[in-house]
């Protein structure tokens, strides 16, 4: 065989040989009879012309096979070069750019260092010689296609990383020169060159078993296992083909861009506005059951299998993200940096172990974040792109369906409609294709995702032992077993809830009632009035501020009191009621009102005026008790929140200490205190506030 150094052939034993066949075949193209010939027949008899004619096919035939085998090894050389002396150069481009333009060569010249082993090693068996080349490149047929259109669907992309050097000047140069130094005749083409070896080759396999099998015999054995393996080549050519092309309709499609509202809207024009119009109106046909629907059972099987793994994925990235919150608000939790003003004890031994986990167990979990939050973002992400192209196969399902009702109708169809068709069975193709191993490894990474945070639990629940395991052995009850601690805790817990439930009846008791709304001032007379005219059944009082938007709507202030006259409009609408103010007469909301409690000095009052106009009213509401007297300058508490609706009163929070300056109002009222908060003075409903309970003191402690 001959070697080689550097790319370039050198003649050893088996060159000469090569020689000698050149040699020969000039002698039988000169009609003259080489050395080793001379006792063959004449070439002017018949006998002798078809001994040349033989000849020359079987010369034919292994120069053929020598010009198969030295490209081969050239070929493997150049990609050595690449993927060694090359690449190893170029480390001034980023490692994603290398990535690109090399793709995955590495396995490239796996498959092709191989096959060459293989073929070099045919020489001996002379007489079987091609048909074990055949053989072994129909063994190789997989190999070959499987890494041949990866390098070829990534082409593209490579070379636009190259046209984008070319706009740096400096960097394209540097990019030659380092080219030039190891592959002279790459020439001014550079990086262009080197890329496109490997698609050169794939396609010229078929050729140059082509070109073998034009100088072997038809009834030689070997003939129909290089028929076999010249087919084999073109059909992994074709395969590679259309691999490429259903990437480039998957990219087209899979792109999920964030378009504003304003940018849909200008997408749209008459063609897309046609082809939704059609796609709906096949959907419709579909349901109504006019016309069939294609059916395919393996595509919506591995449809249902990557939803179901987007919806545990999507499950999962809601409970870490709320688990990471809880973290967080955790980690801000350190009672080690409170003086509790405890001298002493478990609270020492407790601050001590608080602090250790938080300067070295818990900064590790915080991993957590890096291994299996950006992880599981990745894969959402990645989730995004099958889907899409799910849905897009949808719609070209549309659009094929119609296009083949048509071609059963008419017969035939336009290239624009053709190419549709195409469109469709490419996408569906590559998704049937691509679908279960995208979902294996979904899995698989979902999987590893679940592992690593087991792990991180679990490397924090030793670390969590081994640094309390010192400090638990000073607590007091580590002796306890489980049962008999638990006991005691729950004990304890018991003990503690009861003395909580005793000091909220002790509160409770002196809360007063609580009141919708307090009235307005200076409306008592009006309030007086209405329970005259119709009874403490018929008074409602309102709950918010009214802004009546008909003619017939009442304007009403919070707190307002009104008699309700009928509990529906004139059109039957039970939502809207009919009161009267005491002076107008109109519609509000009926949700906004509220039954209101007379109190009993208004109960007696109206006693004193007069027997009610109704009957019905005789019995009055359940009436809550008076309003608490408070002293002057007692410190009390906020019950309820309230909101100041005039420059007269003062905003309160529910808890918040109040100082009570006068017990009522200007006029007398008691149901209005003049407080202040805040430094701010102002009137405040006397039933929102409540003296402050002074409980025993209570607490627990756990016996030693």
């Amino acid at each position: 065989m001959s070697r080689m150094n550097g790319g370039a052939w050198q003649p050893g034993g088996e060159g000469f040989g090569f020689g000698k066949m050149i040699l020969e075949a000039v002698a039988i193209a000169q009609g003259t009879e080489p050395t080793d010939m001379a006792d063959e027949p004449r070439t002017g008899s018949p006998d002798g012309e078809s001994r040349v004619s033989e000849d020359k096919r079987t010369l034919h035939q292994r120069l053929a096979v020598r010009e198969l085998i030295h490209s081969e090894v050239s070929y493997v050389n150049t990609l050595q070069l690449c993927a060694l002396a090359i690449r190893s150069r170029l480390q001034q481009l980023p490692q994603g750019d290398l990535d690109v333009l090399f793709s995955n060569i590495d396995d490239i010249i796996k498959v092709n260092s191989k096959l060459l082993q293989d073929l070099q090693q045919t020489d001996s068996k002379e007489e079987e010689q091609v048909q074990l080349i055949g053989n072994l490149f129909l063994e190789s047929q997989e190999e070959l296609e499987r890494v041949y259109k990866v390098y070829c669907v990534n082409y593209d992309q490579a070379l636009q990383l190259v046209e984008s050097y070319r706009k740096d000047p400096a960097l394209q140069r540097e990019i030659q020169d380092i080219i030039t130094a190891v592959v002279p005749q790459a020439g001014p083409s550079g990086l262009s060159f080197l890329l496109v070896i490997p698609i050169q080759r794939i396609t010229r396999y078929p050729l140059l078993l082509q070109k073998i099998l034009e100088n072997t015999l038809p009834d030689a054995s070997a003939y129909p296992v290089l028929q076999r393996a010249t087919s084999a080549l073109q059909d992994v050519n074709n395969s590679i083909n259309e691999y490429k092309r259903r990437k480039e309709v998957a990219s087209k499609y899979s792109k999920v861009e964030q378009l504003t509202l304003r940018e849909r809207l200008a997408r749209i024009n008459t063609h897309t506005l046609s082809k939704k119009t059609t796609r709906l109106g096949q959907l419709l046909r579909q349901e109504a059951g006019l016309v069939p629907r294609t059916e395919d059972k393996e595509f919506d099987d591995l449809e249902e299998r990557l939803q179901w793994v987007s919806l545990c994925v999507s499950e999962l990235k809601n409970n870490v993200a709320a688990y990471l919150d809880n973290l967080e608000a955790f980690f801000r939790f350190q009672p080690q940096e409170w003086d509790l003003d405890i001298p002493g004890g478990p609270v020492v031994q407790y601050r001590n172990l608080a602090r250790d986990l938080q300067l070295h167990a818990f900064p590790a979990f915080q991993r957590l974040e890096g291994l299996v939050w950006q992880p599981l973002c990745s894969l959402a992400k990645a989730l995004a792109g099958p889907q899409n192209l799910i849905k897009k196969r949808l719609d070209k399902l549309l659009d094929f369906e119609r296009l083949e009702e048509k071609l059963l109708e008419v017969g035939s169809v336009t290239c624009e409609e053709n190419e549709a068709r195409h469109t469709y069975q490419a996408l569906n193709s590559l998704l049937v294709a691509e679908l279960p191993q995208f979902n294996q490894l979904a899995m698989q990474w979902l999987g590893q995702i679940l592992r690593t945070f087991m792990a991180l639990q679990r490397d924090l629940a030793e670390q969590v032992l081994q640094k309390a395991e010192g400090s638990l052995a000073q607590l007091p009850h580590c002796q306890l077993s489980e049962p008999a601690f638990r006991k005691l805790l729950e004990d304890a817990l018991g003990q503690a809830g009861h003395q909580l439930r005793s000091f909220q009846e002790n509160f409770e008791k002196v809360l007063p009632p609580p009141t919708i709304q307090p009235l307005l001032p200076g409306a008592e007379g009006q309030v007086q009035a209405l329970l005259n005219k119709y009874g403490p059944g018929k008074l409602y009082q309102v709950t918010s501020n009214l802004s009546g938007a008909g003619t017939l709507d009442l304007t009403l202030l919070r707190g307002q009191i009104v008699a309700l006259l009928q509990n529906k409009d004139t059109k039957g609408n039970s939502t809207r009621w009919l009161v009267d103010t005491g002076g107008h007469r109109g519609y509000v909301p009926a949700g906004k009102l509220e039954l209101y409690h007379v109190v009993p000095g208004e109960e007696k009052l109206r006693g004193q005026a007069g027997p009610p106009e109704d009957a019905r009213h005789l019995t009055p509401e359940p009436t809550p008790a008076p309003f608490p007297t408070v002293s002057t300058g007692t410190q009390v508490v906020a019950v309820y929140p309230f909101v100041a609706r005039s420059s007269h009163e003062v905003s309160l929070q529910a808890g918040q200490p109040v100082t009570v300056l006068e017990a009522q109002d200007k006029k007398g009222n008691p149901e209005w205190s003049l407080v202040e908060v805040n430094g701010q003075r102002g009137y405040v409903p006397s039933g929102f506030l409540a003296r402050a309970p002074s409980p025993a003191p209570w607490g627990w402690s756990l016996p030693s």
